[in-house]
């Protein structure tokens, strides 16, 4: 009599996510020694391992160790990190259309550039109206600016800059801070800063 084995939704996922099948690395090792001129006995030479192992490695009947993998980047003269470069994850996209939007201090107009997405990095785009400035303000960690568009006034500290589009400008943003945009147009910056500093005001939304 056969046994009814009943299998819960969760460990069904578990079962899949230990079957997922290993990366396949064998066309890329092969178009790069194509790529290089090399035969697989030169390769064999260069790296220590025998043609017949390379061979399997190429066409994917063999899966290699971490010291055959660093053993062929040696002999390729590339990172070990060009053999998984097709299973890599595909680049995350933030449209403009879907970026989040608040208003900053003294009511600047803030957008969030990367969606939330890097884990260290926060990347901004601060658009001042033409006189308007962020007053002065303050938090934790250094902020990287780019100007854009327009004309912006930096002022910290007793030391003012007047700053145009392409220059870049660096503070220590535990220091009061404040940028006026001084031109007839609205000055458009990127602002780079730690992700941990926060975001110095809640979204509209």
């Amino acid at each position: 009599m056969k046994k009814t084995v009943i299998v819960e939704p969760r460990r069904v996922a578990s079962m899949r996510s230990r079957r997922r099948a290993r990366p396949a690395i064998g066309p890329q090792v092969r178009r790069l020694r194509h790529e290089r001129g090399l035969t697989l006995a030169r390769v064999a030479e260069r790296s220590g391992l025998n043609v017949g192992y390379l061979s399997q490695i190429e066409n994917d009947k063999a899966s290699p160790s971490l010291e055959s993998l660093t053993a062929l980047a040696g002999a390729m003269e590339v990172p070990i990190t060009w053999f998984l470069v097709e299973s890599a994850p595909p680049p995350r996209v933030v449209r403009f259309s879907k970026r989040r939007r608040w208003r900053g201090p003294g009511g600047v107009h803030v957008e969030e550039v990367d969606g939330g997405i890097p884990r260290e990095v926060r990347v901004i785009q601060v658009t001042n109206a033409p006189g308007q400035s962020t007053g002065a303000h303050a938090h934790p960690g250094d902020e990287h600016h780019i100007v854009l568009s327009g004309r912006v006034r930096a002022t910290q500290a007793g030391n003012t800059v007047d700053l145009g589009p392409g220059d870049y400008l660096l503070w220590d943003a535990t220091l009061p801070h404040e940028m006026e945009s001084v031109g007839p147009e609205p000055s458009v910056v990127i602002l780079f800063s730690h992700r941990g500093q926060g975001t110095e005001a809640a979204p509209d939304d």
